[in-house]
């Protein structure tokens, strides 16, 4: 058994992460899941949060993500975001933004896709705020 993982990061426009980690977290749906060599295969979907790769015990990295999928293997992880941003290139007034138009959009939502739509955008909003340790709830 390997004693790394291969974690690869993809969205839509470019690989964004290749590499070899101790472990992963990844925020799932039901949870974070931390992938280490040898993890038993799944495949999930990924909500609005961060990612954090480890390297000697201690976060390496750290990348935003609004969400997607995640395969993994014994000794590979593979996640599809729908988009990805490094922690440090986030910005809180275009998180705040966001979340302002998300919540704008579903006040005149006319339809459930609509409706979904908006509450997806104020959920990665908040999951942004929330990375840079901002509280959306005052606002």
């Amino acid at each position: 058994m390997a004693d790394r993982v291969e974690f690869e990061l993809v969205s839509p426009q470019r690989l964004v992460k290749a590499q070899l980690v101790d472990m992963v977290v990844i925020p799932c749906s039901e949870g974070d899941i931390g992938v280490l060599p040898g993890h038993t295969p799944l495949i999930g979907t990924v909500r609005p949060g961060v990612v954090d790769m480890y390297e000697n015990g201690k976060v390496s990295e750290s990348i935003f993500v609004s969400g997607g999928f995640v395969e993994v293997t014994p000794d590979r992880c593979t996640l599809l975001a729908e988009e990805a941003t490094y922690i440090h290139d986030l910005d809180q007034g275009t998180a705040q933004t966001r979340l302002d138009a998300g919540r704008q959009d579903l006040e005149k939502a006319s339809s459930e896709i609509e409706k979904a739509n908006a509450e997806a955008s104020i959920k990665t909003a908040e999951a942004m705020l929330a990375a840079l340790g901002v509280s959306s709830a005052a606002h």
